[in-house]
């Protein structure tokens, strides 16, 4: 009944293969590459050797294993548990109903094409001569929150017709045929997913050659894809391409039993609906806190959450309702984010940076192990630098930046959202026994203060002199900032003249207070994360996990700029070189877009003559250059100041042009002020 209906969208490729037999071929293909498979088959206990090899101990024997793969599906729980660790996976019950033949459908030479009506929440296609319907409802249940029956095989459960009954009657509604015929066959039963929905693939950090491949909704379907991206990884140490939104170090100890066991359902329920870019889920929250956020929720904070941690977006000014629409197009926080930005670029602002990842690394062998692992010159006592971490495939894995407060010992800051990810990494890469990593997560809580008048507010606070002589661009110090033993490094990411100020939680507040009290006469304002984002990219500031990600490289980045080629080794060094010869295929750029009323958002295509040649990684509205920003990457070529493209954004095509200059403070003049 198409007056349910404004519009579609037509898939050509889309469609749907038999469950069976795609896993019997999957078993075929594998047995004629000389695996072998055991059906019905209990594993008992996992037990790993000196080498790191495993025992893997069966009801009808131990088979000896150099790695070992969870793909478990539903007892994916209960095998991380030989081993130590708690995944973050729970299983939920749904429901799909199977109807009687459809007149209409009868004698039909193709079958109709597959169908979701997000509206309606359901999913369709044909089944034989009938259909195929299925749900995700609102309130859905949770299968066996605790532990998987060991008997469990391929039973199903029992229907819940009275509370599924509305949601069905939708698809009834906007599909009449199908009310005009009986149900075959009421089908429910369990699968597993992740807090995100997105499956868990990868190692685990601490316990060699064990892998996880599990919440994988679909797995027959999904199978392919990840069976290839963990054998490329266990082969050649990388998975060949970034698979960061299903790796399981996007999860860290926030994921506990009960965070999962309220996101899960949470994600099931909104499957259908749209998500909206400045959309924040209330599920599970708020978890992380740090010591001054009910001072930031006070002061009218809106929050959003960064690896379990509550982190401010913008900052509700008096008479404004500390909330936020989710929308495509600009929000009510526009404005007050374009004050906020305005603040920092005129006098003085403050971020807190606890949602940032913190690495301490010490010990004799420290400045040699990490001479390996980055590709950057390691900065000298009392110094700071900005340090790109490369892949063997000489693909970015991390751009952070490295303090050094002793001639073996650093401290290392990067992406929040990359902190297990990045941790992983480091033991990959295998300090030696006299080099100690580890998280400073809980350990350190940080402010930015930026803007002209961020030397003048933390003078007030520290008795060592601050004059641009004297205190430098990316030099770093421990000192005491008002109450608080800190770590005080002359450096931001607003292009400002900045400082970041680092401190254990027992001081956080007082730190807090001091700066606030100090700043009040200045001029002082808070500012959050979308700002932030604003502030960057009218410096051409890349971001990690957005912009910068492992599927690019140093020089389609525009960070081989801080890669120091003279070093002999380094992790990515050959591949790095190589490409330093050939050339880059593809650059980064950050564009100015027609203005209009909404800004880009990540992935959309960049368009010229009306082909496809790159895509959007991030984007933001430049309230001090008063022009719509966007950032992506695009072929070498075409990457010229002023070369002109086209962005779809909500269906309109919006002119695109390529500034290779920062258009706020291109020499950079402010920041070393």
């Amino acid at each position: 009944d198409t007056s349910h209906f404004i519009g579609a969208l037509w898939r050509a490729d889309g469609g749907h293969c038999d469950p069976s037999g795609t896993t019997h071929a999957y078993v075929k293909a594998a047995r004629a590459l000389g695996a072998s498979v055991e059906r019905f088959t209990r594993v008992l206990s996992l037990g790993q050797r000196r080498d790191g090899t495993w025992d893997v101990v069966t009801d009808k024997g131990t088979v000896h294993a150099e790695h070992v793969v969870n793909c478990a599906g539903l007892w994916a729980r209960e095998v991380g548990h030989m081993v130590g660790i708690e995944l973050p996976v729970l299983a939920m019950e749904h429901h799909y109903l199977l109807t009687e033949d459809i007149p209409e459908l009868a004698g039909r030479e193709k079958e109709i094409v597959n169908t979701t009506d997000y509206a309606g929440e359901i999913y369709l296609r044909q089944e034989r001569a009938g259909v195929l319907i299925g749900t995700y409802e609102p309130h859905g249940t949770v299968w066996s929150p605790v532990k998987t029956p060991d008997d469990f095989s391929m039973q199903l459960l029992p229907e819940d017709f009275e509370r599924l009954a509305p949601y069905f009657e939708v698809g009834f509604r906007h599909f009449p045929a199908l009310g005009r015929v009986g149900i075959r066959k009421a089908v429910n039963g369990p699968f597993t997913f992740a807090p995100d929905g997105n499956p868990l693939v990868g190692p685990v950090r601490g316990v060699r050659n064990f892998w996880v491949a599990c919440a994988v909704m679909a797995g027959f379907s999904q199978g392919g894809g990840i069976g290839l991206v963990l054998s490329r990884w266990m082969a050649e140490g990388d998975p060949g391409q970034d698979i960061i939104s299903m790796d399981l170090a996007r999860f860290g100890a926030f994921a506990t039993p009960k965070y999962t066991s309220l996101k899960v359902p949470e994600n099931y329920s909104r499957r259908f609906r749209l998500a909206y870019p400045n959309e924040e889920l209330p599920a599970a929250r708020p978890v992380r806190r740090s010591p001054i956020y009910d001072r930031l929720r006070a002061a009218g904070a809106v929050m959003g959450a960064n690896f379990g941690l509550e982190n401010a977006l913008w900052f509700a000014p008096e008479g404004v309702a500390p909330t936020e629409t989710p929308t495509y197009r600009r929000s009510e926080a526009f404005p007050v984010v374009r004050a906020e930005c305005q603040a920092v670029r005129r006098t003085v602002g403050l971020y807190e940076t606890t949602n940032y990842g913190k690495y301490e690394v010490a010990g004799r062998g420290a400045r040699a192990w990490l001479d390996r692992v980055f590709a950057s010159r390691i900065p000298k006592p009392g110094r700071f630098a900005l340090a790109p971490m490369l892949n063997p495939a000489g693909r970015i894995m991390g751009d952070l930046s490295i303090a050094c407060l002793a001639q073996d010992r650093f401290l290392i800051v990067g992406s929040g959202f990359a902190e297990e990810f990045h941790l992983r990494w480091f033991w990959a890469s295998e300090p030696p026994a006299d080099v100690s990593v580890r998280s400073a997560a809980s350990t350190l809580n940080g402010v930015s203060i930026a803007g002209p008048r961020s030397r003048e507010l933390v003078q007030h606070l520290v008795r060592d002199d601050l004059s641009p002589s004297a205190f430098k661009l990316f030099q770093v110090r421990e000192t005491a900032v008002g109450f608080a033993p800190a770590i005080l490094t002359r450096a931001g990411f607003t292009g400002e003249l900045g400082y970041e100020i680092w401190t254990t939680p027992d001081y956080f507040a007082s730190l807090y207070d001091d700066l606030w009290e100090a700043g009040r006469e200045l001029g002082l304002v808070h500012f959050g994360g979308r700002a932030l984002s604003s502030l960057r990219l009218e410096k051409a500031y890349g971001s990690f996990n957005k912009d910068f990600r492992p599927d690019y490289t140093p020089a389609e980045t525009g960070l081989d700029r801080f890669v120091d080629f003279s070093k002999p080794d380094f992790t990515g060094r050959t591949a790095a070189l190589a490409e330093r010869a050939a050339g880059p295929r593809r650059r980064f750029v950050v564009m100015e877009v027609a203005d209009a009323d909404a800004e880009v958002v990540g992935y959309e295509s960049i368009m010229k003559d009306g082909a496809a040649v790159g895509y959007v990684t991030s984007g933001a509205y430049g309230h001090c250059v008063g022009k719509s920003l966007a950032a992506g990457y695009v072929p070498s070529a075409l990457a010229r100041e002023g070369a002109r493209f086209e962005i779809d954004i909500l269906g309109e095509m919006r002119a695109a042009t390529v500034r290779l200059e920062p258009l706020y403070d291109p020499q950079g003049l402010r920041l070393r002020s």
